[in-house]
């Protein structure tokens, strides 16, 4: 198999544990929603974490606007650093917002998501090492390939890795552009 499809597949993997997890954890669905347009209100992402601390976060703007989401992934990511993850292991909460969705797929929009994916198997991974959760786990051999054995070496600054990780998904965006 050719490189481009590895990566592809690789990614596609993390794109269904990240999901599976989160659906597991919070025990709500995506539905025909695509990866980001699941998260963009930020509304899962919250029940997400206020799951794995209740009480973490103490309101959830419920409202379908954009500002309502964009507040909401705001609030989950400063959750996040409470919980102990950097700022390098977080997504720009940009990440999710954009409204130029082309296509229904969550594959076709690596750039975009690929950030997310960083963020969700650093959160489970922080949640896997709490002694005291006792939820779904997340498989975190799914993201391997998402950033290649580059998770696994500590020695390279989480910044890089995003950026090595972001490039790549690019130049792989641009290569199915061409192939479609």
């Amino acid at each position: 198999m050719e490189w481009r499809q590895q990566s592809a597949v690789s990614c596609e993997l993390a794109f269904q544990e990240a999901q599976r997890w989160l659906e597991e954890v919070t025990k709500k669905q995506f539905g025909s929603k695509s990866f980001r347009v699941a998260l963009e209100d930020g509304v899962l992402l919250c029940d997400l974490i206020n799951t794995l601390k209740p009480g973490i976060i103490k309101r959830v703007n419920r409202l379908s606007t954009p500002i309502a989401g964009l507040d909401n992934v705001n609030v989950f990511l400063r959750a996040c650093e409470k919980l102990g993850l950097n700022e390098a292991q977080l997504f720009h909460p940009g990440d999710l917002q954009d409204g130029n969705e082309r296509r229904n797929s969550h594959s076709h929009f690596f750039p975009l998501c690929c950030t997310v994916l960083i963020t969700i198997y650093w959160l489970g991974r922080k949640a896997q090492s709490d002694p005291f959760y006792t939820g779904p786990q997340l498989n975190l051999k799914a993201f391997e390939g998402l950033l290649g054995t580059a998770l696994s070496k500590p020695k390279i600054p989480f910044d890089k890795i995003k950026l090595l990780c972001c490039f790549s998904f690019v130049l792989l965006f641009s290569v199915f552009k061409i192939i479609i």
